[in-house]
């Protein structure tokens, strides 16, 4: 018997009186020891599918049309709320896509992770801070004793993911769901959280569902593929099969979805737009009664850096490495020591008012969409909130403009009017991307913009960039841990390490040459992982 079973799930949501369905009629098995990977589109439904498991969604929310859903035999529909709350986090442990909104910002981490061992399995206060100190430690944090004192929004998106994916281990449950349990991560530290997820389902007899758009994982991780798309699974089979072998056409399209392995240059003479000069971010650690500094935590270290016209910077480098603070720096939306230049004008010197009209030139997509949405805006006031801010054109042309970002990025104008909680993750991320191309600035920050994308739509948002920066000399910064779409998009690259460059070059030099050892680490990580699955 199947330690998981689905048939024939069809599965609404309730608005106003009517029921939208989203998921029609799949179905899906899952043995103990087993690694099944869940893969498709943003908004196919995998998400929807596999929170059902869990009986997450509100009972108002959500109908469940027809089918069933078997977990060691029971029926998870017709349990109970008392049945269900014994099974969440004890036999079926979940990794959200989002920390930032799954983990409670009221509390320290350390004492979310401590709750839950608490609640199934009684052990004390002391106890439970040892063993949440050791999945810390085993998930890969730097400063696990620090992670337990700290607030989630204390940590960066690479950290509060690997929190989030400690709390889901810390029972060694039957049954893990992992949605995107790599996407806010470096591929370091992704080789290393994968390793440890296939460890502890061979050392438990653990099965897995893995929820991902990167085919790489799925391709050295699963035993098996579901293929899903609007609502439907179109394909299931063991992995090799599906990859060497794929019958569904749409299979084929992700399978053949690949990034170029040639970089692209720079034009000679090319305009310098903005340039950081020894750039300084540091935070003070206080200790003690009255909170008094004992010494600082050097985010960035002495950056210097220079962005041209219609050129795209790479920046990577682990998680906690200062990608982000460097880039918040730039914004001026973190106190930084040193010149920040753009277009000749050192903003760091600018009050905030000298400042505002810049901010039109000079915009950012942040990592977590779901933390940088309002969820009390329509999507059409979220992304026409810059242009009334700015007092660019007339009502009807913020409409029309609106209408074009929101096609140029995807998502169909007619959902304008719906909130950002209406949506998935990555479609989420592509309302941030339509919001900041609204303004057509001069350089955006793009902070992991693709992380939460399937990969078919990655490569759509990235030849989108392309072409926006072609027709407007648009230039970017773009923070990834995903080597292979720093290879394909960016001009030059800069690798960052403990708040610092360790190297700096053309993307064509650095992937082909590269200098420094951890550079030599990052590239081995990105194109030589797991072996594969036998």
């Amino acid at each position: 018997m199947a330690l998981l079973e689905i048939r024939g799930l069809r599965i609404g949501f309730r608005q106003a009186n009517q029921n939208h369905e989203v998921v029609h009629g799949i179905d899906l098995n899952l043995s103990d020891g087993e690694i099944l990977a869940l893969v498709g589109e943003s908004g196919s439904g995998k998400t929807v599918s596999a929170q059902s498991i869990m009986r997450l969604y509100p009972e108002k929310l959500i109908q469940y049309n027809s089918g069933s859903i078997h977990f060691k035999g029971s029926s998870i529909l017709e349990a109970s709320e008392k049945d269900m709350c014994a099974l969440r986090g004890a036999a079926v442990g979940m990794i959200f896509q989002e920390p930032l909104s799954s983990l409670n910002p009221l509390h320290p981490v350390g004492k979310q992770l401590s709750e839950s061992l608490i609640l199934h399995q009684g052990t004390s206060k002391t106890e439970a801070a040892a063993i949440s100190l050791d999945w810390l430690d085993k998930a890969g944090l730097r400063d696990p004793k620090q992670c337990l004192r700290s607030y989630p929004h204390q940590l960066s998106g690479g950290e509060r993911q690997r929190a989030m994916i400690a709390m889901a281990m810390l029972n060694r449950p039957r049954l893990l769901i992992a949605d995107e349990p790599t996407t806010a991560l470096d591929v370091t530290i992704q080789a290393e959280i994968l390793a440890l997820i296939k460890h502890l389902q061979a050392e438990n007899n653990m099965a897995v569902l893995f929820i991902t758009h990167n085919l790489n994982i799925v391709r050295r991780l699963a035993d098996r593929a579901a293929v899903m798309k609007e609502g439907r699974i179109v394909e299931t089979g063991p992995v090799q099969r599906i990859f060497k072998q794929p019958e569904h056409e749409y299979t084929r399209t992700l399978i053949n979805t690949a990034p170029g392995e040639k970089s692209p240059r720079i034009e000679p003479g090319t305009a310098l737009l903005a340039e950081l000069k020894n750039i300084q971010v540091h935070f003070p650690i206080k200790k003690g009664f009255l909170r008094r500094t004992t010494a600082y935590v050097k985010a960035v270290d002495g950056v210097s850096l220079q962005v041209h016209a219609a050129e795209t910077l790479g920046l990577v480098g682990e998680s906690g490495s200062g990608k982000t603070t460097l880039g918040k720096a730039l914004l001026r939306l973190e106190n930084s020591e040193g010149e920040i230049l753009f277009q000749n004008t050192d903003i760091a010197a600018l009050s905030r008012k000298e400042l505002r009209p810049l901010r039109r030139d000079i915009q950012v997509i942040f990592q977590d969409p779901a933390g940088s949405l309002s969820p009390r805006m329509t999507i059409e006031d979220i992304i026409g909130e810059g242009l009334e801010i700015h007092r660019i054109g007339t009502k009807a042309e913020h409409i029309h403009l609106i209408d074009t970002v929101m096609r140029e990025v995807g998502l169909d104008p007619a959902l304008k009017n719906r909130y950002p909680h209406q949506f998935s993750g990555g479609q989420r991320q592509r309302i941030a991307l339509a919001r900041a191309l609204a303004l057509r600035p001069r350089l955006i920050v793009l902070d992991e913009p693709t992380s939460s994308l399937d990969r078919s739509i990655q490569f759509q948002v990235i030849a989108l960039l392309k072409t926006l920066q072609q027709s407007h000399s648009l230039s970017y910064i773009f923070i990834s841990h995903d080597i292979s779409l720093v290879r394909d998009f960016c001009h030059r690259v800069a690798v960052m390490k403990n708040g610092q460059i360790v190297e700096f070059a053309p993307a064509e030099q650095l992937f082909s040459s590269p200098k420094h050892p951890y550079t030599r680490q990052l590239l081995q990580a990105a194109f030589d992982p797991l072996p594969l699955t036998s």
